[in-house]
């Protein structure tokens, strides 16, 4: 088999600063199931993984890398982006409802990635 199962064919992968502080920020957010954590001779992360939903999301550490996005597609959107929140995100933009159709809020989580958590409401204004 070319890939671990159950992996899709294409993965997000962030850099990120603190890669512990998003592993964390995700299973508190997200409901984020662990996959793989390779730590770095010395201490950090070199390499983790995440699944949420049927995605899997793989990180690695930098400090100082650069601001990576995400948009996920949740059943409850609001639910995921108030507990985002208070697993220590900055908000980006609150829950609103939008002309394509989505509501969508942003947040920022403590390694500096945005999530963008939306949820289909309805057909897309002309």
């Amino acid at each position: 088999m070319h890939k671990p199962e159950g992996y899709p064919d294409v993965s997000a992968y962030l850099i990120v600063g603190d890669a512990r502080a998003v592993l964390d920020f995700c299973a508190a957010a997200f409901d984020a199931e662990p996959l793989r954590v390779i730590k770095r001779e010395g201490g950090g992360i070199m390499h983790a993984e995440v699944r949420i939903g049927d995605s899997v999301v793989m990180m690695g550490e930098m400090p100082g890398g650069p601001a990576s996005h995400l948009h996920l597609y949740l059943a409850d959107a609001d639910a995921a982006f108030d507990r985002a929140v208070a697993a220590g995100a900055e908000v980006v933009e609150p829950m609103t409802d939008k002309e394509d159709g989505d509501r969508r809020g942003g947040v920022r989580d403590p390694g500096g990635t945005t999530w963008w958590i939306a949820r289909q409401t309805g057909e897309a204004s002309p």
